[in-house]
């Protein structure tokens, strides 16, 4: 996974609960990680791969993002 979408998946595990999808990628946007249209084609991916059910992360979507938060810690 490269770091744009690794980043997205964790600033997606770390949005408050008030937050959107599109609030997460208009923020991504705004630290010009991608633009928007980039953000929802790797969101579309995200919810292909099961990472995101109904707007929120999945078991396996959490999972992921956990593990990355540990890397980006270390």
């Amino acid at each position: 996974m490269d770091i744009e979408k690794r980043v997205f998946l964790l600033a997606i595990y770390k949005k408050k609960d008030d937050e959107s999808l599109k609030d997460v990628i208009a923020q991504m946007e705004d630290a010009k990680v991608f633009n928007f249209k980039e953000g929802k084609k790797l969101l579309k991916e995200f919810k292909n791969e099961k990472l995101i059910v109904n707007s929120t992360l999945s078991f396996s979507g959490i999972q992921q993002a956990q593990e990355i938060e540990q890397e980006f810690k270390i």
